[in-house]
Formats: C-alpha cells, structure tokens, sequence
C-alpha cells in the first residue's frame, strides 16, 4: 500500500461504491463483503471472500493451457469494454503512481525494514542489473522514474477505461463454466487498457502459451469484437504502456534470461522512437 500511495483502503472504496459488481458477469471477484475500522493508516479492512482455491492457476512456471489463457485475455478486453471511457472520481492508483511502484526513491524506506518483502528486495538489485545489461532500458526506466508525464501526458489523451491493475497468474483461474476468476483488487483505478495488456504479458512471461505479439493481437480483436475502434489510437497506447511497464518492472527482466530481455528492449527502443522520447545516455 505505501508504494502503490494508497492511504485509503481502494479495494474498499471500489467496492463501497459497487463497481466491483459493475464487472461482466464472465469475471467473479469473489467478494462478498468488507469491512474498514479505524480511519487513516492505522485502518483494518476485512475481506470476506468465497474460498475458489481448487479453480486458481496452480502455480509455477509451466504454460497455461492456450484455452484459458485465451480467456483471460478476452475477458480483460470485456473487463476494459464495460467501463470504457470511466474516469475516477474516487481518488484510485494514477498512472504515474503505477509507473513508479518499484522506482529506487520509492522502495528506498521499504529496504530498510527488518524483512524486506522478496520482490522489493529483487528490485534493488535488478535496477543496477539492468544498467549492466540493458543501458536502453534502464535510461528508459530512470527518464520515467524522474517524470512520469513524458508518458502519462499523451496517454491521458487516449481513450480510457477502468483498471484493475494487476493480471498475474497468482491472481487468476478458471471456473468449469469458463468465467475468470480474478482477485486482489488492490490497484485499481483508470488508464489505458494496454497497461492490463502489458502487466499481464511482462509478469506471465513464463506461462503463456503463445508469443507476445499474438496475444497483443488477440487483445485487439477482442476490444474491436465489442465494436471499440482502435485505429486512431492502438499503436500510441501500446508504444506507452509497453515503455511504461519496464519503468514498473524493468528490474524483473534484468534477472531473467536474455532472449526476454531483447524482446523488451527492441520493443521499447522502438516505442519511444515512434513517441519522440528521447532516451539519454547512461553515464557509468
């Protein structure tokens, strides 16, 4: 809560408000209730949830079928087609907050902490890792870092949906009926649906079925199914939020294998060309 900013419980005012339930009937956030005493940061929110353990993705590194996977993905574009054009007016995680989850200044007071959460402690070592590794990236991560406007400023003038803010596969599963199941509503807030796109493919990495430019596809298809038109801004969006999630998760990618690290780095090279953004030598 204190990276992502949130001193106001935002799973509790999402819900609170009923735009949990506003979620197509495809997706089951499995809450029933909730609960906020006290006020401020001393608060305690209960969750009472419906126990869907037996339908999570298991874990580990293996793929998920190419079915499911299919499902997820579609129902992030439905997710993203029932609230499209939703602005908030509840004082929810902000793009710029988002870009700068794991930023060095951000997680700086969290290191010092007596137990250091494992992927903080992960970040700290993956920033200078990717300055080895990756100058591109890591001068793309450390301009974001210093000034999320020089991305979140042209995506605020992209259409815009409602959020839910982290689509990893430890938040996910399958009911036999085919609905999705998703949890830990704990970031949510408005942006662009790419940014769900981008999170789900830079943290799922290991897992998906197919490559990246074929689920990239498949969440474009499946947006233009529900009649959004994306010729006028998809390629914009996506060059920003795939820039965007490496100033968030640029640091993961330094630890993984190398043929990951390309694809990002090629990617984002070729995004903030198109975007005029201009990347800075890396002084070592």
């Amino acid at each position: 809560m204190r990276i992502a900013g949130d001193h106001v419980h935002r799973p509790y005012l999402i819900w609170r408000s009923g735009l949990m339930d506003q979620a197509p009937d495809l997706i089951d956030h499995t809450v029933v209730t909730m609960d906020l005493s006290g006020s401020g940061d001393d608060a305690v929110l209960t969750i009472v949830m419906r126990d869907v353990g037996e339908s999570l993705v298991p874990p580990g590194d293996a793929a998920v079928p190419a079915a499911q996977h299919a499902r997820f993905v579609t129902h992030m574009a439905a997710l993203a087609n029932a609230f499209w054009g939703w602005e908030d007016r509840l004082g929810l995680t902000t793009m710029a907050q988002r870009m700068r989850f794991f930023a060095p200044d951000n997680i700086e007071a969290e290191l010092t902490a007596a137990e250091v959460p494992g992927p903080l402690a992960a970040a700290a070592a993956g920033w200078p890792a990717l300055a080895e590794r990756s100058p591109v990236l890591s001068a793309v991560a450390r301009s974001v870092h210093d000034d999320p406007g020089i991305v979140t400023t042209s995506l605020s003038g992209l259409p815009g949906t409602f959020l839910h803010g982290d689509w990893k596969m430890g938040n996910l599963g399958s009911h036999p009926d085919g609905r999705t199941i998703l949890l830990d509503w704990t970031l949510p807030g408005a942006g662009p649906a790419c940014w769900d796109l981008c999170w789900y493919l830079a943290l799922n990495r290991a897992r998906l079925p197919e490559r990246k430019e074929a689920a990239i596809s498949r969440f474009r298809a499946a947006l233009e199914g529900h009649g959004i038109a994306t010729a006028d801004w998809w390629e914009d969006q996506l060059d920003l939020c795939l820039i965007g999630i490496m100033a968030t998760f640029g640091w993961e990618k330094a630890l993984g294998d190398a043929r990951e690290l390309a694809w990002w780095e090629a990617r984002v090279a070729g995004s903030a060309a198109r975007q005029h953004i201009l990347i800075p030598r890396l002084s070592r």
